[in-house]
């Protein structure tokens, strides 16, 4: 066997190491990073406080901001303290640590877009049954089953990846820890390991992708279906910032994860998981506000509410 020295802590090279950009990608960084939890979190405040929002898209909705607001507050702090300290160390035990929140969060928020698709389903194509399927109690279960898998899932990735040697190099070019480069740092076979991930997560995936699918093929039927042009467009229009989320969602997470090994190139990996980590959580709460109503004026019912209290 050959003797090599146990790694006890990773370092995240994350994005450039010159001062100059440190600091511009800092204030970049900390910018989107608040708005993120900014935009999260006024889309829960106006759906617990507005009644009109009241109902099962948007309590769905208020679960994807909060598993955004989750996940972005997993990976970006500690980027954040990377860039203004320059320490970019992380300990092995908050590197499982991170990687487990994240790929719980993550996935959560696949399965709570897929929840919505059949949200939408219901409301399109079975109107008269929308009450009686999207009750309280199957909100509650769609979002419970989402954490719940999610969970689990996260957890067996976890134990599969803390359970390798890692002898070094240490060095993880990317800000956070994620499964595929700890996996090309270890120095254990990690063959096995790889296939069972790569099938757990293909089936997590069609899990979600084709549910969604189905949902939208189904959708489209229907709306083809309406016999006048701007009836089909102002359906369609009730789906198009879940199908914009989606599309901005799962492509990116998909092209990272659902592919073999080999052809992961670390070098790419920050700059593609930059799309799915930050951007489209930040994007998220104007994508659902900027073309819908009912969110509009819950924010000027609010805004006029707080000029009154002056």
């Amino acid at each position: 066997m050959i003797n090599a020295s146990v790694v006890t802590e990773f370092i995240l090279m994350g994005f450039s190491d010159n001062p100059k950009d440190k600091i511009t990608l800092f204030v970049v960084f900390l910018l989107m990073y608040f708005i993120t939890l900014g935009g999260s979190l006024l889309i829960i405040v106006l759906t617990v406080s507005d009644a009109r929002l009241h109902n099962p898209m948007y309590f769905l909705l208020s679960n994807l901001s909060f598993v955004d607001m989750c996940s972005t507050s997993t990976t970006m702090p500690k980027m954040l303290v990377g860039l203004l300290s320059g320490n970019k160390t992380i300990s092995f035990p908050f590197c499982i640590t991170q990687l487990f929140f994240f790929v719980t969060f993550a996935t959560t928020g696949i399965f709570l877009l897929v929840s919505m698709a059949y949200d939408r389903y219901v409301a399109i194509c079975n109107p008269l049954h929308y009450t009686l399927v999207m009750a309280k109690w199957t909100c509650f279960t769609l979002v419970a089953v989402s954490w719940t898998i999610s969970s689990l899932h996260s957890l067996l990735h976890s134990i599969m990846v803390s359970v390798l040697r890692y002898c070094g190099p240490n060095i993880i070019p990317n800000f956070f820890c994620d499964i595929p480069p700890l996996l090309k740092l270890s120095c254990s076979d990690t063959s096995v390991i790889e296939v069972a991930i790569f099938v757990e997560g293909s089936v997590i995936a069609m899990a979600s992708v084709f549910p969604i699918i189905l949902s939208y093929f189904r959708i489209i039927s229907t709306i083809l279906k309406i016999s006048s042009g701007e009836g089909r467009w102002k359906t369609f229009s009730t789906c198009s910032s879940h199908l914009t989320a989606v599309t901005l969602y799962l492509g990116t997470a998909i092209f990272t994860y659902i592919k073999p090994s080999s052809s992961y190139s670390l070098d790419k990996s920050g700059i593609i998981t930059v799309m799915y980590t930050i951007v489209t959580p930040m994007l998220n709460p104007f994508i659902y506000s900027l073309r819908n109503n009912d969110v509009k004026r819950a924010l000027r019912k609010m805004l006029s509410q707080k000029k009154l209290w002056k």
